[in-house]
This record gives C-alpha cells, structure tokens and sequence, in this order.
C-alpha cells in the first residue's frame, strides 16, 4: 500500500532520526584512529560493562557535539570496560554521573605552562573516563589519604606507588566520594600495540592524548618515554620530612631531566607537526602540566 505523501515523509524523517541517534557501542573498544581535532570524534557511544567486586551491571555513556569551534563532551563517567576488580573493593561506590566539558578544537601554546591542580580535572577519555592524576593525600597531613588541599603542599602521594594503599583497580582508577570513577595513571584500555599515534581521549587545554605507542613519518613503532627519572639518594628526614630513599612514593621522588626521554615536561611531545600527550608505563603517565590553557568547565564543582 502507497503512503500518503505526508506519512511518507513523516517515516522517512523518522528513520533517519533512528539511524542519526544510534550509539555506537564501545565496549572494550581498541582505538586506532589518529585525528587530532576533537570534531573527529562527535557521535554518540555507549557501552555495558560490570562492577566487579559488586557484581553490578552497567552502561556507559558518551556524547561528543561540537559548536563553532569547540567540542562539548558530555558523559556519565562510567567506562567501556569492567571495573573495581582489585583484590580490595573500592571505599566508595561508583555511580553514574552527568558531566559537560568543553575544549577548543584548535589548541595552541599559552604563553606558559599551566601546573595540575586539584580544583580540576585533567582531561576525559573516548571511553567517558575523566583523568584525575593528583592525591589529596600528603605525608603528614591527617591520615595521608585526604585533606591535603593545598596545591604546594610537598611530599604528595602517588597513587600509583602499590605500597600507598589507593586500592585501585586493574585500569589504575577508583572512584570518588561522589561516586566518580576516574584515572589515577594508564588506564590499561583502549589501545594496544596496533594503536600507533591514536587519539584515546583529549587533555582540558585542547590538545589530544594518544597511546603509548608512536612512529615518526611511518618509521620505527616503540613505546614513548618519560622524561621523569627518581631523584637519587634519599629524602631529608627533618622532622616534618618523611625520610628514607626516593622510591616513587611521592610524586616529589622525581625530577624531570630534558632529553632523559622522548617527551617533555609535561608528558608530550611533536608527531609529525602535532602536539599531544602521550601514556607512559612510568610516571607520570599521562600529563603532569598543559602545554596550552585548560577549559574552565574542568573546574570541579565541589
């Protein structure tokens, strides 16, 4: 039977919303993709996954739109990957969140580098993973767990030493008092080694986060480096200083010698006339400053 004209059109427009609103599903995804403007990426995504020690089932969500030229990435914070599968169950449970940030899809050098803070996030994944690399743990300041919110407090714990007792999970994250799961270091998805100079997500200031893996001008695929080494001896052990040698269990252990290894101060270098950040094994494993300046919608509401 012919449709009227009118019904005609009304079906056609509604398949077409039916086809324009389809998520892509992104489940244990391995990105491979190497654009670094963030308009590449604007779709819908979503995944299923579980919490593990919970035995709790459930579905990520990403939303990534673009206006003039900005990206606007909205998520619930829930990853495409399983989660809280450590030997110790996380100390706050992860539950799904409504987050919005935003970022220039034509990132450029600021006049000078912008440290981490603790009043911000520091990047989301294409997963809807926000990174939040910093502690609010420091010797001496109550139990070294929390409360220490000054910025230039010395001897910040790493989360990432396995002696500090985080309790974070097989992708180096843990979830907040709020309930928001985020990356303490690599995130232990997304890529593999077929990944070379993929994009897995993009820093607050713009510019991308890539995997690991790298080739200049389809030369040679390696792992990139830090350029952050331990400091060698041992820590002062005045009082109100923790002593005993630089181990990495503070992020102060380390220093950053220029040429040490492939990337620079902040944990990115130069790929074939584009800027990013790059994952590391080693500290301090995705960024630990921007290169340009950092959207105000990564400023933490709490």
């Amino acid at each position: 039977m012919k449709l009227p004209n009118n019904l005609l059109t009304l079906s056609c427009l509604l398949s077409l919303s039916m086809v324009s609103h389809a998520a892509q599903d992104i489940t244990q995804t391995i990105l491979t993709k190497s654009d670094n403007n963030c308009a590449s990426y604007a779709d819908t995504y979503h995944s299923n996954v579980n919490d593990i020690n919970r035995n709790t089932a459930f579905s990520g969500n990403l939303k990534i739109t673009t206006e003039k030229n900005e990206c606007i990435l909205s998520s619930n914070l829930i990853p495409n990957h399983d989660f809280n599968d450590g030997e110790y169950s996380f100390p706050n449970n992860v539950s799904a969140q409504a987050v919005e940030y935003r970022i220039t899809s034509t990132p450029t050098f600021a006049d000078q580098i912008s440290e981490l803070s603790l009043r911000q996030d520091n990047a989301l994944l294409l997963n809807g993973v926000k990174v939040d690399l910093l502690a609010a743990g420091c010797f001496g300041i109550g139990n070294g767990r929390i409360g220490c919110n000054d910025i230039n407090q010395a001897w910040r714990y790493d989360p990432m030493h396995a002696a500090n007792g985080f309790r974070v999970d097989s992708h180096n994250a843990h979830s907040q008092p709020d309930g928001s799961y985020h990356y303490h270091g690599h995130p232990n998805a997304l890529f593999d080694d077929t990944s070379v100079n993929a994009v897995i997500g993009f820093a607050a200031d713009g510019f991308p986060i890539l995997s690991s893996y790298f080739s200049r001008d389809n030369s040679t695929v390696r792992k990139a480096t830090s350029s952050y080494r331990l400091k060698s001896g041992s820590r002062p052990n005045t009082q109100g200083q923790p002593g005993g040698i630089y181990d990495g269990t503070y992020r102060d252990d380390y220093e950053y010698v220029a040429g040490h290894g492939d990337l620079d101060e902040c944990n990115g270098m130069m790929i074939n006339g584009s800027y990013g950040y790059y994952v590391t094994d080693a500290y301090p494993y995705i960024l630990t400053c921007f290169k340009g300046t950092p959207h105000e919608s990564f400023n933490k509401r709490r």
